[in-house]
């Protein structure tokens, strides 16, 4: 099982970006992820920061299709790819109707179907070759050709089983939000590969809130404090009330170097195939716990 790390980025600049991938390319370190929200563009943040670094991967999870046509996206991702030597792990996803309807004033109606339609024309146009796409909702038609650029892995991130399904058919795999290691065993792993049948495994890659503390509970806490609106949102209200969680701090990783060390092999039993630290907590814990992630790293390389 590959091991992710998640840098969060907001009130950082590009040379304090660069130095942490830096340092979790030293570690051994797989690949750092970063998050689309409300600051930095991540797409380029992925070129900025790889610039200090020479081989690690880099992975954005996820990109809101509705504000980007595929076109649009395609040509990013692609410019990306040049810039970094073909690093880049693509993850797309609907997002929020909070974000997309609220902010964006965009309908959701019907995201499977949108992400389907969406994911069959972005594939074609990352190849490089000629596309003719016309869907029920989604036109895209052109060619690009950026020289260097191969086309990147494209992950969605699905939750349910639709989202589930569409990633098993079409893409390399999803990554995950707010579920555990008895949640992917139980539903994820099965619902993707059966999606999957004649096609290569799909990827599960499984991001947790993770804290190395000596006060588990205190760490609840402050998850509670920071994300506890995610409990709110249908999508992952849904897989919480699946897992039979109350929050997101009931799926974090908590406890001392040990105690996260036997539950990212958990994840890995479960059928993980890389699992994403997102290192949360006070100043000092979230120190801490990547200082853990790069000795995990290490270790098992």
């Amino acid at each position: 099982m590959r091991i992710g790390l998640w840098i969060d980025e907001e009130g950082l600049r590009i040379d304090q970006v660069g130095a942490a991938a830096k340092a979790a390319e030293d570690n051994g370190i797989d690949r750092i992820w970063f998050s689309q929200r409300t600051g930095w563009d991540a797409l380029t943040l992925v070129a900025g920061a790889a610039a200090y670094t020479s081989t690690i991967g880099f992975a954005v999870g996820v990109v809101p299709v509705y504000p980007r046509h595929p076109i649009a996206l395609a040509a990013q991702a692609l410019s990306v790819q040049a810039l970094t030597g073909n690093r880049l792990l693509l993850g797309v996803g609907s997002s929020h109707p909070l974000i997309i309807e609220g902010m964006h004033g965009l309908s959701m109606e019907r995201p499977a179907d949108y992400m389907r339609e969406y994911v069959e024309a972005l594939a074609g146009l990352l190849t490089g070759e000629p596309s003719d796409y016309q869907g029920r909702r989604i036109t895209a038609r052109g060619q690009l050709a950026i020289a260097g650029a191969e086309a990147p892995q494209v992950i969605v991130a699905a939750l349910g089983p639709r989202m589930l399904e569409l990633a098993g058919e079409l893409t390399a795999g999803t990554t995950t939000s707010w579920a555990g290691p008895e949640l992917i065993e139980s539903y994820i792993r099965p619902t993707i590969d059966k999606a999957a049948a004649g096609r290569p495994r799909p990827e599960v890659m499984a991001a947790a809130t993770v804290a190395v503390t000596d006060d588990p509970d205190a760490t609840r806490s402050w998850i509670r404090a920071r994300f506890g609106m995610a409990g709110e949102m249908p999508s992952y209200r849904a897989v919480m009330d699946r897992g039979g969680v109350a929050g997101p701090e009931d799926t974090a990783v908590l406890g001392d170097e040990a105690t996260v060390a036997r539950e990212i092999e958990r994840f890995a039993a479960a059928g993980a195939t890389e699992f994403i630290l997102c290192p949360v907590g006070t100043p000092a814990e979230q120190e801490r716990t990547i200082r853990f992630a790069h000795d995990y790293a290490r270790q098992s390389t």
